[in-house]
């Protein structure tokens, strides 16, 4: 697969494009087809930024890592863009194998009666048989179990500061969270989530 890279006040080593070239192939091996790829090398006072974006057929990810060296920020980079691919492979895979595993509630069989000759006969006082069906009983409880929801509650999906929709993408993939609240400058509130499919939804909350 091949990678663009771009550097912006740095320069790319012979060792940190073999890096991520190696990198990018195993998240292309998890993948399967993937459309493209990229690698942004840049630095902020004393910190180097590696971040990566691999398109594929039906998913994108975005990760970013900060070290105090080019190659660490790029090892870690790739390390949660593999975690990420392997989470989507993994769900995709749940998803395929869904159907098979789905139990099919089938109606109880129902009980035929048995012939006249072998049921009981009741005499009615007026010389004739009355035959006695048989009923079955089903009871129920009384109330319905309720299970209560297991809720914890977490302050790691609210970004304090405000976040364009592209900083918010690469934050909630910096904390590798499926679900991001957070206000754009204009002061809009958002929500960004994950669908099952891996893709990113962004909603608006009036």
């Amino acid at each position: 697969m091949e990678v663009e890279l771009t550097a912006r006040q740095v320069k790319v080593s012979k060792a940190l494009r073999q890096q991520a070239e190696d990198g990018m192939d195993r998240i292309a091996r998890i993948l399967g087809k993937t459309t493209s790829a990229s690698v942004i090398f840049s630095t902020q006072r004393h910190l180097q930024i590696a971040e990566l974006t691999v398109k594929a057929r039906s998913q994108t990810i975005v990760a970013a890592a900060k070290a105090d060296t080019m190659e660490s920020a790029l090892r870690e980079a790739l390390s949660r863009a593999e975690h990420q691919a392997l989470r989507y492979r993994d769900r995709k895979l749940a998803h395929k194998r869904l159907p098979k595993e789905e139990k099919i509630m089938t109606a109880p069989p129902v009980a035929r009666p048995k012939s006249r000759a072998s049921m009981p006969a009741e005499s009615n006082g007026s010389g004739t048989a009355k035959t006695r069906a048989k009923i079955a009983v089903h009871s129920f409880p009384a109330k319905p179990t309720v299970v209560a929801p297991h809720i914890l509650s977490s302050s790691e999906a609210v970004a304090l500061k405000p976040l364009t929709i592209e900083e918010a993408v690469k934050e909630a993939e910096f904390r590798d969270r499926d679900l991001l609240i957070f206000r754009n400058p204009s002061g809009d509130l958002y929500v960004l989530h994950r669908r099952s499919d891996g893709q990113m939804e962004l909603v608006e909350i009036p």
